[in-house]
């Protein structure tokens, strides 16, 4: 391939260098480092002029330092004449602060409650208090009479990298699918569910008798999708989120007897999926696996993962996992190396990056 260039920041050089070899290229050299205040140092050695450079660059790890980093390659290859320039997130940075994302951390039975005193208040014609149920809606709180109203930092750095230059956009499975109509740039959204398709029925014994489990109403499209492709059972698992408790969950489904297969976009504190395997091991789930595409982990995770009931835990190397593996013998790996690799071919083609998502009916 000519007139390509790939380039990776800090922040998962290891996919970076996967991704390349499956193209058949030598990734591109640039030197990332930090002055002595601290401020991010980048140079690219290899010419860039009127090339299609690729950047890679994950939200993880050190995330402020990445996204900084990102905003400084774009902006090198830029002033550097480069063609075109994409960047490919696999974990797109800041992806859950959204002010959506941010509605959701009040308790829906709050907001119940909310509303049938507005409208108690509203039959009885006596004044509602000012804004009581709009700040409680839209997730915010008052002090003193002010409103603290969500920042939209996801938002921010979409178009701060518009700004520095980037011409198009690769991000996978994201967190909140509204920040693509934040660009004006061309997005391209892909999807690891071919990989965990493919893990799924190399690695799970039985798969055919599984039942695929959404932890939550949000995850259930994404199960659902996967069950239909692999033609298996549905089950779902309703948290009322009173207290965080395990009484508060209930399994909508039948997995007595039957393997479960816990599917969510991203495992960061662990608790959502430690919660979920105790609930399907009551409920007779001969063996339970959690099915990840971002494996964050962050504080407890690990230790949650350990004490569960969950027999293996698979996430997308998105993420750097080898330190994860280290700490907990659970974990699995789903290399998404040759998909990003087979896009990015694609798109400097010219070819179609949807058609690579079309399932294969035969089993």
């Amino acid at each position: 391939m000519k007139n390509i260039v790939v380039l990776t920041g800090s922040s998962h050089p290891k996919l970076a260098q996967k991704i390349s070899e499956s193209l058949g290229i030598e990734l591109g050299s640039c030197k990332l480092g930090k002055f002595s205040n601290q401020e991010s140092s980048v140079e690219i050695k290899d010419s860039v002029r009127e090339k299609h450079v690729y950047i890679i660059q994950s939200g993880c790890g050190r995330v402020n330092d990445n996204v900084i980093e990102l905003f400084i390659l774009i902006q090198a290859c830029r002033m550097g004449s480069a063609k075109r320039i994409t960047v490919v997130t696999p974990l797109f940075p800041y992806s859950r602060q959204s002010e959506r994302s941010q509605k959701k951390r009040l308790p829906q039975h709050q907001i119940g409650t909310e509303i049938m005193s507005s409208l108690l208040q509203t039959n009885d014609q006596q004044p509602l208090p000012q804004g009581t149920f709009a700040q409680s809606f839209m997730g915010m709180e008052t002090d003193g009479g002010y409103r603290q109203w969500c920042a939209r930092a996801g938002t921010l750095v979409a178009h701060l990298l518009q700004a520095a230059g980037a011409d198009h956009l690769i991000a996978m499975d994201l967190h909140d699918p509204q920040y693509q109509g934040f660009f004006q740039i061309p997005v391209d959204l892909i999807y690891a569910e071919p990989s965990i398709i493919q893990w799924i029925r190399s690695e799970i014994p039985g798969w055919r008798q599984a039942v695929v489990v959404s932890p939550d109403a949000g995850g259930a499209k994404r199960a659902t999708s996967i069950c239909n492709k692999l033609n298996l059972d549905f089950a779902l698992i309703h948290k009322e989120d009173v207290g965080g408790t395990r009484e508060s969950m209930g399994l909508v489904g039948e997995v007595e007897g039957r393997p479960a297969i816990i599917l969510d976009d991203m495992i960061d504190s662990g608790s959502t999926i430690g919660l979920a395997s105790e609930v399907l091991k009551r409920h007779g789930a001969t063996e339970i696996y959690a099915i990840a595409v971002h494996g964050v982990f962050s504080g407890p995770a690990l230790e949650i993962i350990n004490k569960s009931p969950v027999t293996a835990v698979a996430c997308t190397n998105s993420v750097p996992q080898d330190e994860f593996r280290a700490r907990c013998p659970k974990l699995r790996t789903i290399d998404i190396a040759p998909m990003i690799g087979e896009i990015i071919r694609r798109t400097f083609n010219g070819e179609s990056v949807t058609q690579l998502f079309v399932h294969d009916e035969q089993l």
